[in-house]
This record gives structure tokens, C-alpha cells and sequence, in this order.
């Protein structure tokens, strides 16, 4: 089931009804933080909730939490069910999120790639077809640097990521970067799956905005689709929408094996890279999400 853009305006206002217009920034040094240590586990979580297997749609906002204060990967068990990785020494905080609430905020640590921010893959119930909602905001100070990994998505099978091309048809993942040109900053696809022209994850040649650049400062409204396809064929489907706009919406072969088929992981990455030293900044920088509802459509 694709959205229609007067489906997505929907979505986006339901999420907002009710709520008192307010957007603000931290003061950049106003919020201490207090870095989770290096780790990765196989299960963080005795008796987690599983998304999906409780219910077809989960709002996770942050509303629930104290605003000012570290949060740890204890807390993302409960809100997000099993977490199978948290890593990065950048470490997450709740704070003012859209529309007068409480939303989240990334650190994204100075001269460090992808160890520097927060990389949290959780375990969704599986599924053939997801779509998520989420606000994102670049802090009114930020440093773009070269680019990087930015907000949430899907892992399908293997969950290939890090130069690991999809090229075996055993799985794959649906993400997110902002890169910076030089004259022009945007967001961009980055896709890995079966027919991924290189080794790296594949952007469609895609950005938004089409023109110009992001703004620092400013709340993003980012909708997601994907669909599994079967077997060999290519009837799986992407759709990225980034407020309102239509950035990527084709049919696509995510893997041939069918037992790696399924849609069975949430990811959260939020980190400067690539992997080396030429996407490091020398600052402290920020970036901030809120609104968070994703939905199974089918299993």
C-alpha cells in the first residue's frame, strides 16, 4: 500500500493535532552529556516487546520521559522493544522536540565517524510491508561536515550495511544521509539490496530538496515505505517522501532468497561517514527527532 500525498498531509497532521506550535533549539551548551560506554549485545532485553507482534502501529515521541536527561539503552528496550545494538560514544538525550513536546537528540562526537554518534538496530515483528513517520532537525549550529547516516529505517535478511552489498540476495536496508557538496546540502537515499550498482549503498541520484539546501534550525517530516518482493521478481517497492515531496518511489528486487525475504528490523543511525577520517569535524554537533510512528501493513 502506497501513500498518496494527501494520505501522507494526513499522517503528518495527526501527529501534530493538538499540540501547541513551539520550535526551539538547545542552547549548544546548555545540556550536558553523559556518553553510554562502547557496546554491543545479542539481546539486551530479558522480556522484550517486539513491535508488531503486540501491535500493526507503534508511536514512540519521547513524551513519557524526563526532558533533560541521558537516554540510555535500558529505555530505548521499552519504548522500542528488543535493541540488538546500541553503539557509538555520542549517546542520546531527551529534550524539546516539535511542536512544544519531547523529542530526542544525537550527539555527534568531534573527530569520529561512525563510533562518534549512536547506532541502535532494534527487532520488528516480521513483515512484507512497513511505512514509518518521523520528525528530524539539524541543530541551529551544526557543522555539516561531509555528510553522514541520519534517522530511521529497514533492515530485511542479513541487514546489509558498511560495504556489504546486497549482492547475494540475502538482504538489505532502507536509510537515510544528508551530504554535504560543497555548494549544496541535501538528504539522499541510501539503499542496499540485490541489484545495488556498487559496493556501497545506493543513492538514485536522488536529494531533497532537488535545489538548494537543508536548513539548520528547521523540522524535517521524513515518510518511508517498503515492501519485500518475492522470489526473483521485482515487486518489492521504496518510497521515500520528505515533507510532502516524492524523492524515490520505484519497484525494486531487495533479495532472491525467500527465506531472508521479510522486513524484521528498525534501525536508528545517526553518525558522521562513511568510515574514515575524511568525514571527522573538529565540533560537538547535534541532531534532534521527534514523532515517531511506524506501522506494519502486512506480515
Amino acid at each position: 500500500m502506497k501513500r498518496t500525498k494527501l494520505q501522507i498531509a494526513s499522517i503528518a497532521l495527526a501527529v501534530v493535532a493538538g499540540m501547541t506550535s513551539c520550535k526551539k533549539d538547545d542552547n549548544l551548551n546548555a545540556l550536558s552529556n553523559t556518553a553510554p560506554a562502547k557496546q554491543e549485545v545479542a539481546a539486551a532485553a530479558a522480556n522484550p516487546v517486539t513491535l508488531a507482534a503486540v501491535n500493526t502501529t507503534w508511536t514512540i515521541n519521547w513524551n513519557n520521559r524526563t526532558n533533560g536527561a541521558t537516554y540510555t539503552q535500558s529505555m530505548a528496550n521499552t519504548d522500542f522493544g528488543n535493541t540488538t545494538t546500541w553503539y557509538g560514544s555520542g549517546g542520546a538525550y531527551t529534550t524539546n522536540g516539535n511542536n512544544n513536546t519531547v523529542g530526542c537528540r544525537v550527539t555527534l562526537m568531534p573527530n569520529l565517524d561512525d563510533g562518534g554518534g549512536l547506532i541502535a538496530n532494534s527487532v520488528i515483528g516480521n513483515g512484507t510491508a512497513y511505512e514509518m513517520d518521523y520528525d528530524v532537525k539539524f541543530h541551529s549550529q551544526f557543522n555539516w561536515g561531509k555528510g553522514g547516516k541520519v534517522g530511521f529505517g529497514f533492515g530485511i535478511g542479513d541487514h546489509n550495511t558498511g560495504g556489504d552489498p546486497g549482492w547475494d540476495g540475502n538482504g538489505g536496508t532502507l536509510r537515510l544521509m544528508w551530504y554535504n557538496t560543497g555548494s549544496r546540502v541535501f538528504f539522499q537515499p541510501y539503499l542496499y539490496y540485490r541489484d545495488q550498482p556498487g559496493q556501497y549503498g545506493d543513492t538514485f541520484g536522488k536529494s531533497y530538496p532537488s535545489s538548494g539546501s537543508l536548513n539548520k534550525g528547521q523540522w524535517y517530516h521524513v515518510h518511508l515505505y517498503i515492501k519485500s518482493n518475492s522470489g526473483s521478481s521485482t515487486n518489492g517497492h521504496v518510497q521515500i517522501v520528505i515533507d510532502g515531496t516524492v524523492i524515490l518511489d520505484t519497484d525494486i528486487r531487495w533479495t532472491t532468497n525467500d527465506a531472508k525475504r521479510l522486513i524484521d528490523q528498525l534501525t536508528w543511525h545517526t553518525f558522521r561517514g562513511g568510515n574514515d577520517s575524511s568525514w571527522w569535524t573538529t565540533s560537538t554537533d547535534y541532531i534532534y527527532y521527534d514523532n515517531l510512528v511506524i506501522h506494519r501493513i502486512s506480515s
